[in-house]
Formats: structure tokens, C-alpha cells, sequence
């Protein structure tokens, strides 16, 4: 049985619990993870820290061993109509649970709790893209970057 929180700028989580979605994450993103500090980054603007836009984090537990099996991590834009106004910056599940329907729940809370449009970045080879699609996620743009 896997249990659903959810935590924003309203409900922030405690220390220890950021702690613990900062390694699931970076443990169970693989080739598509970042570094613990960027993810606590992304964490911290979530709870609207320095007075960042918010957002919410959202974590599956399976209640037997009350241990991480999905997180999902969703940053506000504060870009309303033109740009998303949600960006999923992370999502991951443990490899144990995969194709077992918790990537699917937590998906579907963010897009729930979410106000507004949702965006997200997927590799072309990565497994999940064909969830976001089942989703209703489509594929808009091809992105470009230019790093300084």
C-alpha cells in the first residue's frame, strides 16, 4: 500500500524529510539525476524560500517500511498564460516499484493539485515518456540550450 504527501509552501517539510527526498532522488534519477545541491535548489524554491514562486513536492510512501518509493518535485513559474505555469523538474521512482503504478500516482497528483498548465524536460530514450503521453502530455517544442 503506498500512501501519498504532499508538502508546498504552505505545508513545508522538515528537515529530515527533505533529506530523505534529496538522496531518493538522487539516488533513483540515474543518468537523468543532478547533483544533492541542485535538487535541494529545486526543494527550497518549491517552499517559496527567498521568496521564490513555490511549489510543492509530493512523495510516496509504502507504508510498510514507511520508506520513499516515488517523489515528484513541481516548481511554480510565476509565467501565467504564455509560459506553463508549473514545471515538473523531477520525478523518480524506486527500481523496485517501477511498473507498478507509482510513477502514474504521483503524476496524477501533480497534475490534480496543480494550478494552471504543467511542463516538463524527457529525454527521448527515457521509459517514462510514454506515461506523460498516456497523460496527455505532448511535445510542443524542441529545446535549446546555451550554457555560459
Amino acid at each position: 500500500m503506498i500512501k501519498i504527501n504532499t508538502y508546498s509552501e504552505q505545508n513545508v517539510a522538515n528537515q529530515e524529510i527533505k533529506e530523505e527526498v534529496i538522496n531518493f532522488l538522487f539516488e533513483s534519477l540515474d543518468q537523468y539525476g543532478d547533483p544533492k545541491k541542485d535538487i535541494e535548489k529545486c526543494i527550497d524554491y518549491a517552499f517559496g524560500e527567498n521568496h521564490k514562486p513555490g511549489g510543492m513536492v509530493i512523495t510516496a510512501i509504502d507504508s510498510e517500511t514507511q520508506k520513499i518509493v516515488g517523489a515528484v518535485i513541481i516548481n511554480k513559474t510565476g509565467m501565467n498564460g504564455y509560459i506553463p505555469e508549473n514545471i515538473l523538474v523531477y520525478i523518480a521512482t524506486d527500481k523496485n516499484m517501477r511498473g507498478k503504478g507509482v510513477g502514474k500516482q504521483l503524476m496524477q497528483t501533480a497534475i490534480n493539485l496543480s494550478d494552471g498548465d504543467m511542463a516538463l524536460h524527457c529525454e527521448p530514450d527515457n521509459p517514462a515518456k510514454y506515461l506523460y503521453e498516456k497523460l496527455g502530455f505532448t511535445s510542443k517544442y524542441f529545446e535549446m540550450r546555451l550554457k555560459k
